[in-house]
């Protein structure tokens, strides 16, 4: 239960009465009031509390007001849980400003609990239809002003810390972001959920506890190249977190006889549920992260004492490892094993806890667990939530297996978030075979029923079209059965000694070498592995299957899964993408905010997005337009500010903040902007003094983490710092163009960068990227888009305007046939684009040859890491052009900010509010229920 405290069994309610719960089961547990002491502290365990007796806690800490709503009640507050945690900052003092925010963290996290608590007991006395949203990332970001923006006390905390010698901003500076995601995967997901509890849909979301985040980007000074370290977010705790005493057990390994699983080894999958609160709403909704932990009784002490560590630690070595890291490196088998082993973690003990709650709730017909229960698989890693799904509908409940598929087939959807195939999850079967036996058994099951289902569907085709369309669509790739596999392995020996034959006779007639030709047909012939593709088992096992962008969505019906779009076209959707207002307008950017309240005469804009509409017709005004500068001109001073703290390279606000940042990736091409700004360089080095008058200057960063084992990525990052340390340091340049790389980025620093951004990059190849949500919240704040058509840029320039975004680059249609082009040796690239690659080979930037390997992707027609895959040079005359366009319109003042304007006044499509609301009516079925 999401609200029963861990060290007894009850909570505490804020007038310090101690309501007990009725013990039913680890889902739910239902309250009746008893007489108790006061003050038990029994709500929670923080991590960094110092560990007392409970006794000497209640009679030593003064007792706690009521939640309170003033700054006179909320400042004692604050410091009744300075004395709770032992700290006493109160005093003031940079060294206690930690100290601050957690006792301002504790007083906050008391305000939520009061609605926390609430929203459970309205949606288990209401017994609604509930969504669960599984994510492996949730990128969260800083809680504390979230929080009391959301909870509408902002003002009231801001005022309750300067009586106490501190600010709210100083405060929420030192709290860590939870290392839970790492690109606009997870920052959707965060976002969602602020959008359901906003909108009071009976919903939470489920993801896992990682000890160490994905890592910590740091920039080595000396090589500039990426580093990579432990995310210590974790290290003292986290204060928005509450440890429940819900577990439930994950197995691995072992064997199958009969139906009946033998696990071979066994964790505890343990709750730990953050608040999320609605916007001016009492609801406040839960993401509950699992991690992973063994039960002391599981410790084979025996084998421990007798020397035998590896037998005594293995399930405890096992649990250590599955939340450790955020996609831990998947080179290696064992790479490969952690990875599926933590999706089945999150699936398993997600879904369990699913099926507690929908008994504990008083269901008890299994039939309406499609009327309670709508599961959302964010992208393919929540996959095995299906087949974990049957194993416990058949298993544990005794149901049939038609019966439980009947029901699996109407509980669980699928949202895509790729349309590249390569990047389509894969998994070894006899590894996934080796570590969940009896999933694999149901897999297996499911695939034949479904090969079976294509086969009575299409009656007429064709047998090599039906064949075809079968291995497409199937979800065991290149699986033989037993009798099958016999045959094959027959028929490549017989194949062999036949071809052994025939060079037998051929050799002793010729002796010339052997051509090119004859060496490929030497290879030997091998079976291919058998894989389980998991977007496969999804677009069957899912009720609904949906893109993230209208380009996308087409993308998916009619490419990627093109065959299961013509047998199941009801599933198929459009969900475009969308950020929350909240956090990446109204409290990132108070500046922009107060102007466009001032100016539409509401603050309503904040959940009623529609209202910016009225910018439209003002972004003419001149007052606006003052007031909108120096809106954006006072984020720029910040920004400024940041980056000379973080990187040590100072920036003038005069100039054009240009600003690309999400995850490092060749098809996002980062690639093509930093070789635009060498094009940039060049061109203004070739210039007479008087010419440099003219150029619009300006500061070009960079933002993103390359996958540790990404090596393209890595030598990116490495181009961008090496160029800076050139550009930055040439005093002929000077303030005309600096080139920056701000490392770690996450949430915190998006909320400085993208308010003071005035021109964003989102340039990937034509048909590659999903949607983005970057896009959306830099128009939010008035920023112009340079981008290709793709993803949600496509949406996006529908809404500004042709005349507000800087369009370049072929089409998704175009990608193919430039492919084509390049692999046929027919494709010229452009002669600045070659410029710049023979100035990258020279040395101008880094060591001689530091850049080989990358710039060797770009070079050759065809093969893996060759031929420009992602058309760079394609598109780089259109690019620099376009930039060229960027910098005439940068210099009319009036134009650029009423064009700005126009963006932030049509983002409102881009709200999460209103996907969440498209979500809740057309996929989960699910109804608004506001806590009263």
């Amino acid at each position: 239960d999401p609200f029963a405290p861990t060290l007894a069994a009850g909570r505490l309610l804020f007038n310090g009465t101690f309501e007990m719960f009725a013990m039913t089961s680890p889902a739910v547990m239902m309250p009746q009031k008893l007489a108790a002491p006061k003050r038990t502290h029994a709500r929670v365990v923080r991590c960094s509390a110092t560990p007392r007796d409970a006794k000497s806690k209640a009679t030593a800490a003064p007792e706690a007001p009521l939640a309170p709503k003033s700054a006179e009640k909320i400042a004692e507050n604050i410091q009744y849980q300075t004395t709770k945690t032992g700290a006493m900052p109160v005093t003031g003092g940079p060294s206690k400003v930690y100290d601050m925010y957690r006792a301002t963290a504790e007083s906050v996290q008391e305000q939520l609990v009061e609605n926390w608590t609430a929203t459970y007991e309205h949606f288990h006395a209401q017994n609604p239809k509930q969504a669960y949203y599984i994510s492996m990332e949730y990128l969260q970001g800083r809680a504390l002003t979230n929080a009391v923006g959301n909870l509408g006390l902002k003002g009231e905390y801001s005022d309750a810390l300067r009586t106490l010698g501190y600010s709210l901003e100083s405060c929420a500076d030192v709290e860590r972001n939870m290392g839970l995601g790492n690109g606009g995967l997870g920052r959707l997901a965060a976002c969602f959920l602020d959008s359901i509890a906003t909108l009071d849909l009976p919903a939470w979301g489920y993801g896992l506890r990682y000890k160490y985040g994905l890592f910590k980007q740091g920039i080595d000074p000396v090589t500039g190249q990426q580093m990579e370290y432990a995310d210590d977010w974790l290290e003292f705790g986290n204060p928005w977190e509450m440890k429940r005493d819900t577990s439930y057990d994950i197995s691995f390994y072992g064997s199958v006889k009969d139906g009946v699983w033998t696990p071979g080894q066994t964790i505890k999958a343990v709750a730990y549920d953050s608040p999320i609160p609605g916007y001016k709403t009492k609801n406040c909704i839960s993401l509950r992260l699992w991690d992973a932990e063994v039960a002391p009784k599981a410790f084979d002490l025996a084998s421990f004492n007798a020397g035998d560590y590896e037998a005594s630690m293995g399930e405890t070595n096992l649990a250590s490892q599955l939340c450790a890291v955020l996609y831990p490196g998947d080179g290696t088998r064992a790479g490969k094993a952690l990875r599926l082993s933590q999706q089945y973690m999150l699936c398993s003990a997600s879904v369990q806890d699913i099926l507690a709650r929908f008994k504990e709730r008083g269901n008890a017909d299994w039939n309406d667990l499609p009327e309670k229960v709508a599961i959302q698989m964010n992208d393919t890693h929540p996959t095995l939530a299906a087949p974990e799904l049957m194993r416990l509908l058949v298993d544990v409940e005794g149901m049939s297996w038609d019966d439980a598929w009947a029901l699996t087939s109407k509980t669980v959807a699928y949202t895509n978030h790729t349309v590249m195939p390569e990047a389509l999850e894969k998994w070894p079967l006899e590894l996934l075979e080796e570590l969940l036996p009896r999933h694999v058994e149901i897999i297996k099951k499911i695939d034949e029923q479904f090969v079976a289902s294509v086969k009575a569907a299409y009656p007429k085709l064709p047998a090599d079209e039906l064949e075809a369309k079968i291995n497409t669509m199937r979800i065991l790739e290149n699986y033989l059965t037993p009798a099958e596999l016999v045959a094959e392995e027959k028929r490549i020996a017989d194949a062999k000694k036949a071809k052994a034959a025939a060079k037998a006779a051929a050799a002793a007639k010729k002796t010339a070498p052997k051509t090119d030709e004859e060496e490929e047909e030497d290879e030997e012939e091998t079976i291919p592995a058998p894989m389980v593709r998991m977007a496969n088992l999804c677009c069957i096992a899912g009720f609904a299957i949906n893109g993230v962008a209208a380009i996308h969505s087409e993308i998916v019906r009619t490419f990627t899964f093109k065959d299961f779009a013509e047998l199941f076209p009801e599933k198929f959707q459009n969900k475009t993408n969308g950020v929350t207002p909240r956090r990446w307008l109204a409290f990132c950017n108070p500046q922009l905010s107060d102007v466009i309240t001032e100016a539409i005469g509401t603050d309503e804009w904040v959940t009623d997005t529609a209202l910016l509409e009225k910018l439209g017709p003002m972004a003419d005004d001149e007052s606006l337009q003052k007031k909108w500068r120096a809106a954006k001109l006072e984020r720029k001073a910040l920004c400024a500010d940041m980056i000379e703290r973080t990187t040590g390279v100072k920036v003038s606000t005069d100039a054009m903040f240009d600003i690309q940042i999400k995850r490092i990736h060749e098809y996002k091409r980062q690639l093509l902007n930093i070789m635009g700004i060498i094009h940039r360089y060049n061109e203004m080095k070739a210039m007479t003094p008087e010419e440099r008058a003219n150029v619009t200057p300006r500061v070009c960063v960079f933002g993103g983490k390359a996958y540790a084992t990404y090596l393209q990525a890595k030598r990116i990052v490495r181009l961008v710092t090496a160029v800076g340390d050139v550009v930055n340091n040439d005093p002929e340049i000077g303030d005309l163009l600096k080139v920056v790389f701000v490392p770690d980025y996450n949430v915190s620093l998006a909320e400085t960068l993208i308010p003071a951004s005035e021109l964003s990059q989102h340039i990937s190849t034509a048909g590659t990227e999903a949607s983005g949500t970057s896009n959306m919240k830099f128009q939010m704040n008035g920023c112009l888009i340079i981008g290709t058509l793709d993803g949600a840029n496509v949406e996006i320039r529908e809404c500004v305007g042709e005349e507000n975004f800087f369009l370049f680059g072929i089409e998704e249609p175009e990608v193919e046939p430039a492919r084509a082009e390049r692999a046929a040796g027919e494709f010229v690239p452009p002669a600045e684009f070659t410029a710049v690659m023979d100035c990258i080979k020279s040395g101008a930037f880094g060591e001689e040859g530091e850049f080989d390997e990358l710039l060797y992707s770009l070079e050759g027609n065809e093969g893996f890491g060759r031929g420009d895959y992602f058309l760079v040079a394609k598109d780089f005359k259109s690019y620099i052009d376009c930039q060229a366009d960027v910098d005439a319109a940068y210099k009319n003042a009036a134009g650029w900010t009423k064009s700005s304007i126009i963006s932030t006044a049509f983002s409102g499509k881009f709200n999460s509010d209103r996907t969440i609301d498209q979500y809740a009516k057309e996929i989960w079925d699910i109804k608004p229920l506001p806590v009263p």
